[in-house]
């Protein structure tokens, strides 16, 4: 028995050499945003999707990911999430994407049926891709990059003291600006009363923190439309941005509610980091990337 589980921990740790930078870039992510689908893994850090199939077949070979068919859609694509020697890298991952204070997972194998049932699988997909397109977008464009990519936990911990509660939070770093963004994916479920009223706690939020747009995006044209007639030109101190799904997020797909004549792309809105005060803006944007890219090792 002794000599088995010394002979399981050799296997571990030959496992943990074999993963590379791109590898553990992939594991953070799942670590904090729970899942993503063979082709968003595919647009963020792949070549093409053959590389990206065998890759992700050699890290579901070792454990480092788990897999399962996307129920979501129906087209048959695998999604991923972390596998036990993925939990090994990141034991203190987010637990559970329905209830984040809940109980750690005993194990990856309850970790993937909490996300498998979760009734916010759908949601967190149609977030997740909204940046895996933006990470696509500065694979292939000189000097452009994501540098900052919070979920919802992570930002809402962030700001907890403006009590928002944002789907995601960004930084998107273009044509030399630097532009934050709090990102809340609408699928259409809720009330547009339900979705205007998110919008209280940045309005708190830009009393004393950053000024970043809010951007409010919604899955139909006509959705969008209703939108910006019940925003009504309203000009909130933290600026406030429609855009469609399906749309490319870099742009140009966003309308400012307070000039909806036009769109402009991501790195045109309006953005202020806040003042430099470590008391009541304690997680302001520096400049420095918070996503460590995996040029050099595809």
């Amino acid at each position: 028995m002794a000599s088995r589980s010394a002979s399981s921990r050799r296997a571990r740790l030959e496992n943990l050499r074999r993963l590379t930078l791109r590898d553990r870039q992939l594991l953070a992510w799942l670590a904090e945003h729970y899942v993503l689908s063979t082709e968003q893994i595919t647009e963020a850090l792949f070549p093409s999707p053959r590389s990206a199939r065998l890759r992700l077949s050699t890290l579901h070979a070792i454990d480092a990911v788990t897999r399962f068919v996307d129920i979501t859609t129906g087209d048959g694509q695998y999604l991923y999430a972390l596998g036990p020697l993925g939990m090994l890298v990141h034991p203190t991952a987010y637990n559970d994407p329905d209830r984040p204070e809940s109980r750690p997972p005993r194990s990856s194998i309850e970790r993937t049926e909490r996300i498998v049932g979760s009734r916010r699988l759908a949601h967190l997909l149609g977030t997740n891709q909204l940046f895996t397109d933006l990470l696509g977008y500065a694979r292939t464009h000189a000097g452009v990059r994501l540098a900052r990519w919070w979920s919802e936990q992570h930002s809402t911990a962030a700001y907890a003291i403006a009590g928002i509660r944002p789907d995601a939070h960004g930084v998107w770093c273009a044509a030399g600006r630097q532009v934050g963004f709090f990102l809340e994916h609408d699928n259409g479920t809720e009330p547009l009363t339900t979705v205007l009223r998110k919008l209280r706690g940045y309005e708190r939020l830009a009393e004393f923190g950053p000024r970043y747009p809010v951007l409010l995006r919604v899955p139909s044209r006509r959705r969008e439309a209703n939108l910006l007639r019940a925003l009504g030109g309203a000009r909130t101190v933290m600026p406030v941005a429609t855009g469609v799904q399906g749309d490319h997020p870099a742009g140009p797909a966003w309308t400012l509610a307070a000039d909806p004549t036009g769109r402009s792309w991501l790195h045109e809105l309006p953005s202020d980091h806040g003042p430099d005060n470590a008391a009541t803006n304690p997680h302001r944007f520096t400049g420095e990337s918070e996503h460590r890219g995996a040029e050099g090792d595809l």
